[in-house]
């Protein structure tokens, strides 16, 4: 039964897409801000009693942290949002992740509180992966939930676009500071700079996310559990019960899906810190301003992903970019080696064009795995589990691989495996670029009579 809601207007809509994705560019800016300050600074200014290697490898250690709080993020928001709405739940993750970060601007290191320093930054990483858990699936959902299925992949790609444009913004902050800063001033208290500006710019998203309107498939869907709780008594399952005994197949889809993008992406932004400065001798500056470069190729082809996902299915095109970065791992490290900003910026950014053509339909294709009911939490799990095993151990694998074999040959075997993860995981899945998101979501029983749930193998909306 296709969905009686009636469409947002466009104005309304852009209003939507713009405070989604300027969202997830802020909470992305501070959390990879902190995966750069790991490897370029907090080795020394949190565990200086380690040799270098060991610093950064501990220092990664602390990173891993916040993806472990990433499901438990995702577990808490998608079960409140799926009973309360996408929109309240946006707003109380931009603040904790603000707040957290902030908090870290203003740290005092190692040699001033001693042991407490690490253990005070772990802290605050763990609340920096609890916001995150939970600020992925609200947005892609508010915006996939607002638009058609139509252009449903090229519009919720626009939330995916924040993650390069944090990273752009984190980048282009310590590539200014390391520009004008010596090295001395920088390790000592410039790297603060960037977490300090998060203040302002959670202030500048928390006014754009409130001016926002609440999802109608999710209005709509509470609207008939409501109705059907008043005829029959209340026998909603919570989410998170729903997503596990109905969809756990879609759960390891999504799960599957994500492994590649996700331990690709970290290891061409974060491990190539390691890699070019130490082992190619780069100069930190040189790194910064290619990837500053890379990001924006990338923020460039997540939508043209996506937008070509609505024309050939969402399968494809992950699977191409799957199959592409596991290849391209072989060429990546080698161009590194040349230690030219020429060879860094093609070394990263074929890797990223590759990435985005995993991660543009990402969005549209795990709403599409879920009913309305357990969308945020089916959607939210099987994106934040994956990080943990993927991109949280990434950075450090990769260094223990590097200090082991002397070698960065493992590190891209370790990527080629886990694109043919995700290549399994793509096979196993249906095609789902054509599903209605509001149709029958609301019934609060899914999958048994609720027209909402995802639909079985070969019976996907393809065309």
């Amino acid at each position: 039964m296709a969905s009686t809601r009636a469409p947002a207007s466009r104005g309304s809509f852009a209003k939507v897409v713009t405070s989604s994705l300027i969202g997830t560019t802020i909470e992305w800016y501070d959390f990879f801000l902190y995966g750069s300050a790991a490897a370029l600074v907090f080795g020394t200014v949190f565990f200086p009693d380690a040799d270098p290697l060991t610093g950064v490898l501990l220092s990664f250690g602390t990173y891993a942290v916040g993806f472990v709080a990433r499901p438990l993020g995702g577990l808490v928001f998608g079960h409140f949002g799926d009973r309360t709405g996408r929109k309240r739940l946006l707003v109380i993750s931009l603040l904790m992740m603000g707040a957290a970060t902030f908090a870290i601007g203003l740290l005092p290191g190692y040699a001033t509180i001693g042991i407490a320093a690490p253990l005070l930054l772990i802290l605050l990483r763990v609340i920096q992966g609890f916001a995150l858990g939970g600020e992925w699936g609200g947005a892609v959902l508010l915006v996939s939930e607002h638009g058609s299925a139509r252009h449903r992949g090229f519009w919720a790609s626009w939330p995916q676009a924040g993650v390069p444009c944090g990273n752009l913004l984190a980048t282009a902050v310590l590539a200014v500071l390391a520009a004008v800063q010596p090295a001395e001033a920088f390790d000592a208290w410039g790297w603060r700079i960037p977490f300090l500006l998060s203040g302002l710019l959670v202030l500048i998203g928390l006014y754009i996310r409130l001016a926002v309107s609440e999802s109608p498939v999710f209005l709509e869907a509470a609207r008939k559990a409501e109705a059907s709780a008043q005829a029959s008594g209340p026998a909603e399952r919570a989410p998170l019960v729903g997503v596990l005994r109905d969809h756990w197949r879609e759960l390891l889809v999504a799960m599957g899906v994500r492994v590649a993008e996700n331990i690709s992406y970290y290891v061409i932004t974060a491990f190539i810190l390691v890699y070019a400065v130490q082992e190619a001798g780069v100069e930190r500056g040189t790194v910064l301003n290619a990837l500053l470069v890379a990001a924006v190729v990338q923020l460039a082809a997540i939508p043209l992903w996506g937008a070509l996902s609505d024309r050939v299915g969402r399968r494809p095109v992950v699977a191409f970019g799957a199959a592409g970065v596991g290849v391209w791992m072989f060429v990546f490290f080698p161009l590194v080696d040349r230690a030219g900003f020429g060879a860094i910026l093609a070394a990263a950014g074929v890797g990223l064009v590759l990435h985005a053509a995993m991660y543009g339909p990402q969005a549209a294709y795990f709403s599409e795995l879920f009913g309305t009911r357990t969308r945020y939490s089916g959607a939210s799990i099987g994106y934040q589990l994956a990080s943990i095993v993927a991109g949280g151990l990434a950075p450090l694998i990769a260094t223990s691989l590097l200090a082991a074999f002397a070698s960065a040959v493992p590190v891209a075997v370790y990527v080629a495996g886990a694109a043919v993860l995700t290549l399994v995981a793509v096979a196993a899945s249906p095609e789902t670029r054509a599903r209605d998101l509001g149709d029958g979501g609301g019934s609060g029983a899914e999958p048994a009579g609720d027209a909402g749930a995802a639909p079985a193998e070969g019976q996907a909306g393809s065309r």
